[in-house]
């Protein structure tokens, strides 16, 4: 009667139990058992019994050609520890800390530390598989003032907010993130797709029609805003603050930046006049991912007119202010804005 046997792949057995089918297998033949049974009760290939006998009766060899032996692979380039030192050089850190031209992590400049710091060079493709292998991808990189106070912004976050976000709440009052942006209507942003070589075109008004609008941003999601055209100085900043204190019955903790026309002494006096219903208090110097408004501007730019340019006889400024309201509308897109890593500071969520 006919028996099927399914195949065995060696490759799946350990090296020890492989070692001892082939001491077995090959014995059991020199003792005089077929060859084609004795494999077939192993369950391996018909061919692959001979492969076995021959190293076998290989000169100076015999059964010791048999054995196990074990792989050494392709040698490592880089230790683990030299692997992980690679990960410390590159994570938070700039090629010119170690005296490399380039401001950007590049596979080259990657290339050119190792060979610098371990003697060892490696080509570009393997550098690449082994940045990748450590976590690390290619992307485009936040900017950051070099004049940023490292310990101004962690007092800030430590100490300074935490203080305002107590008195906001012994008083019953509101914390708004305040800031200001400009909008082009000849500005694009993002990208498009294209026949490689041949930018496309993107139809924009050829008038330069600019206007600038001011936020204030609450984690509780409430939203003002005002659209309005020209540089803002220090006249337009305080009637700006009238319109958002107007009809207001709890105080408002106002956090900004160190703008000049935040600080001048007009605006000290209108503050003053509030008689405690209004505080400003300044972020550090060049630290506006503390702000949370950033992101509404970030937002509004990259789903506005970034996505769809200005049609034939719209206003920009029409424009701006329709998009802003659909912000002020949706409390749930401003809460989330106080959600990103940058702001997690905030704690009055």
């Amino acid at each position: 009667m006919f028996q099927w046997r399914m195949k065995r792949d060696g490759r799946t057995l350990d090296h020890k139990t492989l070692e001892e089918i082939r001491l077995m297998a090959v014995e059991r033949v020199r003792e005089g058992a077929k060859p084609s049974e004795v494999i077939a009760a192993y369950g391996f290939s018909r061919t692959t019994i001979y492969k076995w006998l021959k190293a076998s009766s290989g000169r100076g060899k015999g059964v010791k050609a048999l054995r196990g032996t074990r792989g050494t692979g392709r040698p490592r380039t880089l230790t683990a520890t030299q692997e992980r030192q690679i990960f410390r050089w590159i994570n938070g850190r700039d090629p010119r800390q170690y005296g490399l031209d380039f401001g950007l992590w590049t596979r080259a400049i990657v290339v050119t530390l190792i060979e610098q710091k371990f003697g060892v060079r490696l080509g570009v493709t393997a550098v690449g598989a082994l940045l990748a292998k450590l976590g690390l991808t290619p992307q485009k990189p936040l900017q950051r003032a070099y004049q940023r106070d490292a310990q101004a912004i962690d007092r800030w976050q430590q100490e300074s907010y935490p203080a305002i976000a107590a008195q906001a709440k012994r008083e019953g009052a509101d914390i708004f993130f305040w800031d200001e942006s400009g909008f082009r209507a000849d500005t694009v942003h993002g990208k498009t797709w294209g026949i490689r070589g041949q930018t496309p075109v993107v139809q924009r008004p050829g008038q330069r029609q600019s206007v600038s609008a001011a936020s204030a941003v609450n984690s509780r999601g409430a939203f003002w805003f005002c659209v309005y055209h020209g540089a803002l100085n220090a006249e337009l900043f305080v009637e700006l603050l009238n319109q958002m204190m107007k009809g207001r019955k709890k105080p408002v903790h106002l956090v900004l930046d160190s703008l000049p026309a935040h600080k001048k002494a007009n605006v000290r006096e209108y503050v003053q006049s509030t008689n405690g219903k209004l505080s400003l208090h300044f972020l550090p110097g060049y630290a506006p991912d503390l702000n949370p408004d950033e992101l509404v501007w970030s937002h509004v730019k990259r789903t506005g007119t970034a996505r769809r340019p200005l049609q034939a006889g719209e206003k920009l400024d029409v424009r701006i202010d329709a998009e802003l309201h659909a912000v002020q509308r949706n409390p749930k897109l401003v809460r989330s804005f106080f959600r990103a890593p940058c702001v997690a500071y905030i704690s009055d969520c």
